[in-house]
């Protein structure tokens, strides 16, 4: 059998189960830690509950992949997830899943363990929305989750510093309501709505003009250019303030 004719043969394989994303979909990855609650509290014990140093390995996990070459319009992390948004017209790979699932938790991985210097890998998913407005409600989604999984995270370790078990921290907090919890953290002279806002609503990526001093050979004089730069928003706003503020990221892309 010749090259060509086994390469048709076998290709069908490969490609049988393909699945596009179609055009006027918005696509959203998700791409979270594998492993990543043994990763930090015992290969590489970071420092809980949150540690400055693992945060900035996922911003700059983040950036890179806003630099992969996919356009990218809006990128968000918290704890060990990442969002990306792609632009509506984003059309690399023919919008197929499997390039988009595998290139990315391949290019998180490589990044991620560089810098911890040890191996790490990220899992994909690809979720497609119909319409602006469950963009928004995605980002909202992950936003309010940073916020609750910080409320809980502050709490359980507080009471492991406290003498409480793994079981006993947990049970705890699972009859708490939101209010009880603020008052387990005052208890323990916390006040949770000072603390810095990356760890209660984690951190969003976008494009933006930038001032840029640069030099005028000719005059020899400096000059300030506008450049296209990633900004790192470590003070996102909340609620419906967030919503807005994804929102225009969107349309502002979509000019």
């Amino acid at each position: 059998m010749k090259f060509d004719e086994l390469d048709s043969k076998m290709r069908v394989y490969e490609t049988a189960h393909d699945r596009n994303v179609l055009p006027g979909m918005y696509m959203v990855a998700r791409i979270d830690g594998r492993g990543f609650t043994k990763l930090t509290k015992e290969v590489h014990p970071f420092e809980a509950p949150f540690d400055p140093v693992f945060r900035d390995y996922m911003i700059e996990t983040v950036k890179h992949l806003m630099n992969s070459g996919f356009n990218v319009v809006y990128g968000y992390t918290e704890s060990d997830e990442i969002s990306l948004l792609f632009h509506l017209e984003e059309n690399a790979f023919a919008r197929k899943h499997r390039k988009y699932t595998s290139i990315l938790a391949g290019e998180a991985s490589a990044k991620f363990s560089l810098q911890l210097g040890s191996l790490a890998a990220f899992d994909c998913r690809i979720c497609e929305l119909p319409n602006k407005q469950l963009v928004v409600d995605y980002f909202r989604w992950r936003n309010e989750d940073a916020h609750r999984n910080s409320l809980n995270a502050h709490c359980y370790w507080q009471l492991r510093k406290d003498n409480h078990t793994r079981l006993t921290a947990t049970q705890k907090i699972e009859k708490m309501s939101t209010a009880d919890k603020n008052e387990l953290l005052f208890s323990y002279n916390i006040n949770f709505n000072e603390l810095p806002s990356w760890q209660k609503r984690g951190i969003g990526f976008y494009w933006a003009e930038m001032d840029k001093t640069g030099f005028n050979p000719k005059t020899a004089e400096p000059v300030v250019v506008k450049r296209r730069q990633l900004f790192v928003n470590d003070e996102l706003p909340m609620k419906d303030e967030y919503n807005k503020f994804v929102l225009q990221l969107i349309e502002q892309s979509e000019l």
